[in-house]
């Protein structure tokens, strides 16, 4: 194998400096350091909702004679839920770009509105599940409703840590502004906010639309 420093002639007055760019060129940027690290997390989440849909998938039919997913989804409630996830996966990115160009106004007016999204977000999976264990099916009815519970209520559970960080970096934005770690931060909510919706579509996919039609 031929090295660079076997490849320059050794008289070549670039010789010297093209070495030391190739022998020195230092650590790579924290933004992509942080980037790249966040993802190996969310990779990890998905491994995890991998596994609980698997699970749901193996136990959706297991209903113990209880009533199945077509007798219990409303999928007009469902359809709202996911229209407004889906609206603040855009104004997320509003506000991601609002950040890159230090656009304090606007960064906040979309964080705001995607939290508010969010909120809604949760508010109809409150209701959904409080109707469920009021109409007799909570998660103890069957192996079918455990396995919905599990796999929604964990994604309502991210959604909810999902808003407290939003919040949080609401208000580091208002106290320190538009610095370097500052945006770290607001590219890693953006990435876990965006990979929410992404799994979101998977639920409202295979749980909502598979399980009505069973």
């Amino acid at each position: 194998m031929t090295t660079v420093s076997e490849a320059l002639p050794q008289d070549d007055p670039h010789h010297l400096g093209v070495l030391a760019q190739v022998t020195f060129a230092g650590p790579p940027p924290k933004r992509i350091v942080t980037g790249y690290g966040f993802w190996i997390f969310l990779l990890s989440d998905m491994v995890m909702f991998s596994c609980f849909f698997a699970g749901f998938a193996v136990l959706s039919g297991e209903t113990a004679g209880g009533p199945s997913g077509a007798q219990l989804f409303n999928l007009r409630s469902v359809a709202v839920e996911t229209g407004c996830l889906l609206l603040s996966s855009f104004t997320c990115g509003m506000a991601s770009i609002a950040a890159e160009e230090r656009n304090y106004f606007w960064f906040q007016v979309a964080m705001a509105v995607t939290c508010i999204l969010g909120l809604a977000f949760l508010w109809i999976e409150f209701h959904e599940f409080a109707d469920l264990v009021a109409r007799g099916a909570g998660p103890s009815r069957s192996a079918f409703l455990s396995a919905f519970f599990t796999l929604v209520g964990c994604h309502g559970g991210h959604v909810s840590a999902g808003i407290l960080w939003l919040l949080t970096m609401m208000a580091q934005v208002v106290a320190k502004g538009f610095r370097a770690d500052i945006q770290r931060r607001i590219l890693c909510f953006a990435l876990f906010w965006h990979a929410l919706d992404i799994i979101w579509v998977a639920v409202f996919s295979v749980v909502y639309l598979l399980g009505s039609g069973a």
